[in-house]
C-alpha cells in the first residue's frame, strides 16, 4: 500500500489568520533560526567524540550536560506533555510554571506551539492530518525511510502550522502561561548561558566557561532534540505494541532512560492521559516517578494513575501481533 505525499494534511484546517503567538505560516527568519537551532548544537554533537578522545571530559562538564539533560528532558516530559498537553494530573500554580519554564529550557519551542502540534497529532495519529507520522509517504521502505527523515525533522520546516488558538486555547487564556511562551527567546537563552556561567565560575578559566558551553549546552541540547525526535520517528516506525492503539505507536525500550519513560510509546497512545508510560514490570519511567513525588509532596493532585484494571482493558489479546497478520493480509 502506498499513500499520496498530501495523505497527511489536515482535511478540516483552512489558512487562518495570525494566531497570538507567532501565526500560522512560519517567517524566512524563523525558518533561519530554527535550521540554527538543529545543526549548530548537532554539530557539536558529532564532534563530542573526537574531542572527549583527544581532550577528554571534566566531571564537572558531564555534571553540567547530565543536570540540564534531564532537567529540559523531564519539562518535556512532565510537563508539556503529560500536564500541558493531556492533563495526566493537576498540578498548584508554582509546580504549573516550573514545568513551563523547564520545558522551555528544553529548546524545542513556545509551550503553546508544542502543545498544539502534539494535541494535533493525537487527534490525527498515523492517518490525514499528523503533521508528523513517519508513514506520511507510504509503506515501501523508500517511503518509510523519507518519512522517518520527514517524522524526525523535516516537519518542523512546513510553512503550515497547527492553530494555536484551535488546539490549545486553555494555555492562550492563562497570562503566565501565554508569557512564558512568548519568551521562549530568552528561556533558550537562559538555558544556553547557565552551563559556561557555572563552567567558568567554578573553574574561574575562560576555558573552563568555553567546555562547559560545549558539552552542557550544545551537546546536551543535540542529544535532547534528537531523542525526542526519536519519539516522533523511530516510536512510530518499530518496537512492540502490547497496547491497543488506533497508529502504528510502539515501545522501544532502549530509548527509555534517555526519554524519561516516553518511549513506552505504545502505552502512550492506548492511554494517553495516563501518568505513567511504563506500565509493565521493568520498565522505567523516570517522569512517573517525579509525578508520584510531586504528589507526595502536595504539588500535585488527581493525578490519573493507571488501575491493573484499565491497564488489562487496554492489552492485545494477540499481545501485539494484530498489526502483523494485518500486513500479512495486505501482501496476500
Amino acid at each position: 500500500m502506498t499513500t499520496s505525499p498530501d495523505l497527511l494534511k489536515s482535511p478540516d484546517e483552512p489558512p487562518m489568520p495570525s494566531a497570538t503567538l507567532g501565526g500560522e505560516s512560519k517567517r524566512s527568519i524563523e525558518q533561519v533560526a530554527l535550521l540554527l537551532f538543529i545543526t549548530v548544537p548537532f554539530v557539536a554533537l558529532l564532534a563530542a567524540v573526537p574531542l572527549a578522545w583527544g581532550w577528554g571530559v571534566s566531571w564537572l562538564d558531564l555534571g553540567l550536560l547530565v543536570f540540564m539533560y534531564y532537567l529540559g528532558c523531564h519539562g518535556v516530559t512532565i510537563g508539556f506533555h503529560r500536564y500541558f498537553t493531556h492533563g495526566s494530573f493537576k498540578a498548584k500554580r508554582p509546580l504549573r510554571i516550573a514545568l513551563a519554564v523547564a520545558g522551555s529550557m528544553a529548546v524545542e519551542g513556545p509551550l503553546v506551539r508544542w502543545v498544539a502540534d502534539h494535541r494535533r497529532h493525537h487527534k490525527f495519529s498515523d492517518a490525514q492530518g499528523d503533521p508528523h507520522s513517519p508513514w506520511r509517504f507510504g509503506e515501501t521502505l523508500p517511503a518509510l525511510l523519507k518519512g522517518l527523515w520527514w517524522a524526525h525533522i523535516a516537519w518542523m520546516f512546513d510553512e503550515e502550522q497547527t492553530s494555536q488558538e484551535k488546539y490549545a486555547p486553555d494555555l492562550l487564556a492563562d497570562p503566565a502561561i501565554r508569557r512564558i511562551s512568548r519568551d521562549f527567546v530568552f528561556w533558550t537563552a537562559l538555558s544556553l548561558a547557565i552551563p559556561p556561567l557555572v563552567g567558568g565560575l567554578v573553574t574561574m578559566s575562560w576555558w573552563g566557561a568555553f567546555t562547559a558551553f560545549f558539552w552542557g549546552s550544545l551537546v546536551r541540547v543535540a542529544l535532547l532534540h534528537h531523542v525526542t525526535w526519536s519519539i516522533n520517528s523511530i516510536c512510530h516506525a518499530v518496537g512492540k505494541r502490547p497496547f491497543k492503539s488506533r497508529d502504528r505507536s510502539g515501545n522501544v525500550w532502549w530509548l527509555a532512560v534517555l526519554s524519561c519513560g516516553e518511549s513506552w510509546h505504545n502505552l502512550h497512545h492506548a492511554d494517553p492521559t495516563s501518568a505513567r508510560h511504563g506500565v509493565m514490570r521493568g520498565q522505567i519511567d523516570s517522569s512517573a516517578r517525579i509525578i508520584r513525588w510531586c504528589e507526595q509532596l502536595g504539588l500535585a493532585h488527581d493525578v490519573r494513575w493507571p488501575s491493573a484494571a484499565r491497564i488489562d482493558s487496554k492489552r492485545n489479546e494477540d499481545g501485539g501481533r494484530s498489526r502483523r497478520k494485518e500486513k500479512a493480509a495486505e501482501a496476500a
